[in-house]
């Protein structure tokens, strides 16, 4: 008659240690999430409790101490589109520009610039021109064409292929800085900044080892470029010279 009522104690028993045991873990908890608040730079490199400017100037800082990266996505200058994918360095650069109308390659080695292209980028993209004008293409297509430093096509693409110059147009923001959300580019975690509220630009830092620009939405609809491989070593040498053509003092007009 007593082993109904036994095994009903037993399991109220049971109960009544199991519900406590629930009721400790979720009250350790609930302590633990009120006690320790998550730090949200805990393992990071501190640059997000920074203020705005502090970030900036740490970034600027970073890439200018850089040896190499590479830059890639598009660019607008002077109503122009650019597409872009380049590895730059201090000694120059090596990569591809796309334009509305054309596709080459660059090569800055030092002060000296090259250009790599078709037949069809030197006689205007299809045009055709003259004999003339086509056999001079012919001889160019596929070469490394060495830009004279006083070519106008030097002063207007040089840029492309200097890290140093590209970096000082590119990793400044116009207006009044704002930090934004924390999250992730490219894998990488990152704290965003932006100038104007993004009229000035768009910046995402790097939260892990050198605080460096990740990637930049220029202002105004200017461009979007990501920015990696910082101090990634790559080959950077002059062609071969039967590669090489040297045009002479001007290029033709494309």
């Amino acid at each position: 008659m007593s082993a109904v009522p036994l095994r009903r104690g037993r399991r109220a028993v049971m109960m009544s240690a199991a519900s406590a045991g629930l009721a400790a873990v979720l009250a350790g908890l609930t302590g633990c999430s009120s006690s320790d608040p998550v730090d949200p730079d805990k393992g990071t490199n501190g640059v997000g409790k920074l203020t705005p400017a502090e970030i900036q100037s740490r970034t600027r800082a970073a890439a200018g101490a850089a040896t190499s990266v590479r830059l890639s996505g598009t660019i607008l200058v002077k109503d122009e589109s650019y597409r872009l994918d380049m590895r730059l360095s201090e000694r120059g650069g090596t990569g591809s520009v796309r334009s509305k109308d054309s596709t080459f390659r660059l090569l800055k080695v030092e002060d000296q610039l090259y250009l790599k292209a078709d037949s069809s980028f030197w006689t205007h993209e299809g045009d055709g021109g003259g004999p003339a004008d086509r056999a001079a293409a012919e001889k160019l297509d596929g070469k490394y064409v060495k830009v004279p430093d006083d070519d106008p096509t030097y002063q207007r693409l040089s840029g492309f292929a200097a890290m140093d110059v590209l970096l000082d147009g590119l990793v400044t923001l116009h207006g009044t800085l704002e930090k934004g959300e924390r999250g992730s580019t490219g894998g990488t975690k990152s704290i965003r900044l932006t100038g104007d509220k993004g009229a000035g630009g768009t910046l995402d830092v790097s939260l892990e080892g050198r605080p460096f620009p990740l990637r930049l939405v220029r202002g105004g609809k200017a461009g979007t470029l990501s920015l990696t491989d910082w101090n990634a070593e790559f080959p950077l040498q002059k062609p071969e010279p039967s590669e090489v053509v040297d045009y002479g003092r001007g290029l033709p007009v494309t």
